[in-house]
C-alpha cells in the first residue's frame, strides 16, 4: 500500500401554505426525475455511463472581472458558477464586517478526459485592497495527475491580535489557474460558494494539546452495506460510521458526507476490490477529504494492479476550534463541526489495463469520540454544527440537497410519492390558490 499528498499551501492569514405546497411538490418533481442511485441516464454521461459533475441548481451565473475594481459582488450563503481559461485568474468582491469569519470555496471542474499535469491547479485567495492576502489554498491535481474536481477555499478571519485584513469594507477573492504547457486548453467550470461563521464570546484556547489518539481505529463492524455516491458536492450522499459499498467506474468521482462533531475524530479509507491481475497503475485511486467550507483538508491515493488495494487518510486530530491555529493544512482544516465531504476518483486510465466497467469500492468510516459542547459562539452556528436532522441524514444515506429541504418536503418525500400523484398535488395546491384569490 503507498500513499503521497497531494502538494497544497495555505495562507493564513398570504396563500403561503399553497405556495410552500407548491414549492415542495416542485422539488419532489426534480428529484423523481434524477435517476436512482447507481442507474445513470445515457444523456449528457461522460464516457460509457460516467454521469458529469452535478453542480448546484439553484448556482447563479457570474463572470469574474480581470481587475478587482470591475469585480462583481458575491452574495453570503449562495452558490455561483463561472468559467475559467487556461492560465486565467477571476476576481470577484465580498463585503465584510468585523462580526463575522468568511470564506469562499471554489470547486474547479476540468473537462471530463482533459489532460493534466502534476502541477496543474488553482488558488484561491482573499485580498485587502491592498493586494496583501488575508487567507488562501493552492491546490492540484498531485501525483493522481488525471481530470477530477478540486476543490480549495479561501478565508478572512477576523482577530483582535492582527493588523492585516481587520477593517470592514471590500474585499476581492481571486481565483488563478496554473496549468503546464502541455495540458489541455479547454475552460474549467468552477462553482463558488460564500458562507460566514460567527465568532466567540469569548476567546477560547488556542494551544493544541501535545497528544491526541492517531492510533488508526479497527474496521467499522456491523458488515458492508450498499451506498453508491453522488456525483457532486451538491448530491453528496450521507454516511454514519460503518462500511459502505459502491461502484466506481474509470474516470468517475463519488461524493459523500459525513456529520462530524465537535471533539469527534474522523477516520476514513477506501479499498479497491480484486479483478484479473494484470500491469500496475499508480495512483489508481484518489481518496480526499474537504471541511463543511469546503476547504481541503487532505488526499490519498494508492496505485491497483488487479490485486485488492487500500489507501487511508492519515490519522486527523478532533474537531476543535482551536486547530485553527496550525500551520499545518489538515489540522487547520478540522475547525468545525459539520459535514465532511470525501470524494473518491478512479483514474481513467485502468480502462485501457483493465476495461471500461465498475470497480468494487468499498468505504471504511469511523467516527470516533463522544460530541463536545460547542464554542461560545456569539449566533447561531448554522451550517458548522451537527443536528438530530443531520444524524438520521447520515444513517438514511439522503442526499445533500433532500437532506437539506424543509418540513414539507421531507413529509412529501417520506411518503414515496410517485409521480402521477406528485401532479395531482400540485393542480390541488393552484387550485386552491386561484380559490383565495378569488
Amino acid at each position: 500500500m503507498s500513499t503521497q499528498a497531494a502538494r497544497r499551501r495555505t495562507g493564513t492569514g398570504t396563500g403561503r401554505r399553497a405556495g410552500a405546497l407548491i414549492a415542495a411538490v416542485a422539488v419532489v418533481g426534480a428529484v423523481g426525475a434524477l435517476p436512482a442511485q447507481g442507474a445513470w441516464a445515457s444523456e449528457g454521461a461522460v464516457g460509457a455511463g460516467v454521469p458529469p459533475y452535478a453542480f448546484d441548481g439553484s448556482a447563479q451565473r457570474i463572470q469574474g472581472a480581470a481587475t478587482s475594481l470591475d469585480a462583481k459582488t458575491l452574495r453570503t450563503d449562495r452558490t455561483y458558477r463561472d468559467t475559467l481559461r487556461k492560465d486565467g485568474k477571476a476576481y470577484y468582491r465580498i463585503d465584510l464586517d468585523t462580526r463575522r469569519n468568511a470564506y469562499v470555496s471554489v470547486v474547479a471542474v476540468p473537462k471530463p478526459g482533459a489532460r493534466v499535469a502534476y502541477g496543474d491547479g488553482f488558488k484561491v485567495g482573499i485580498q485587502d485592497n491592498s493586494g496583501a492576502d488575508c487567507g488562501y489554498q493552492d491546490v492540484d491535481f498531485g501525483s493522481g495527475k488525471y481530470a477530477r474536481p478540486l476543490v480549495g477555499y479561501a478565508r478572512r478571519i477576523v482577530d483582535p491580535d492582527s493588523y492585516s485584513c481587520q477593517k470592514p469594507g471590500a474585499y476581492y477573492v481571486l481565483v488563478e489557474r496554473d496549468s503546464a504547457p502541455e495540458s489541455s486548453a479547454d475552460d474549467w467550470e468552477l462553482e463558488l460558494r460564500y458562507v460566514t461563521e460567527p465568532l466567540l464570546t469569548q476567546a477560547g484556547p488556542t494551544a493544541l494539546p501535545e497528544a491526541w489518539p492517531s492510533a488508526t481505529p479497527a474496521p467499522p463492524s456491523g458488515g458492508q452495506r450498499r451506498r453508491q455516491g453522488g456525483a457532486g458536492f451538491h448530491e453528496a450522499v450521507s454516511l454514519r460510521e460503518g462500511e459502505w459499498r459502491a461502484d466506481l467506474r474509470p474516470g468517475q468521482t463519488l461524493f459523500y458526507r459525513v456529520p462530524v462533531d465537535w471533539g469527534q475524530q474522523l477516520f476514513a479509507g477506501a479499498e479497491l476490490g480484486s479483478g484479473t491481475e494484470g500491469d500496475l497503475v499508480g495512483n489508481a485511486l484518489t481518496l480526499s477529504l474537504a471541511n463543511p467550507a469546503l476547504g481541503f483538508v487532505d488526499t490519498g491515493t494508492v496505485g491497483y494492479d488487479g490485486r485488492p488495494a487500500t489507501v487511508a487518510l492519515d490519522p486527523l486530530r478532533p474537531v476543535a476550534h482551536e486547530n485553527r491555529t496550525s500551520y499545518d493544512t489538515a489540522t487547520n482544516g478540522m475547525r468545525f463541526a459539520g459535514w465532511y465531504y470525501l470524494s473518491a476518483t478512479l483514474s481513467p486510465e485502468i480502462a485501457a489495463a483493465y476495461g471500461d466497467k465498475p470497480v468494487p469500492l468499498t468505504l471504511r468510516v469511523n467516527v470516533r469520540g463522544t460530541p463536545k459542547k460547542a464554542p461560545a459562539y456569539d449566533a447561531d452556528p448554522g451550517m458548522f454544527s451537527v443536528t438530530k436532522d443531520d444524524r438520521e441524514a447520515a444513517e438514511n444515506g439522503a442526499a445533500g440537497a433532500p437532506a437539506a429541504a424543509d418540513g414539507t418536503m421531507k413529509a412529501l418525500a417520506a411518503a414515496g410519492l410517485g409521480t402521477g400523484t406528485v401532479l395531482l398535488i400540485g393542480l390541488g395546491a393552484w387550485t386552491l390558490l386561484a380559490r383565495r384569490r378569488a
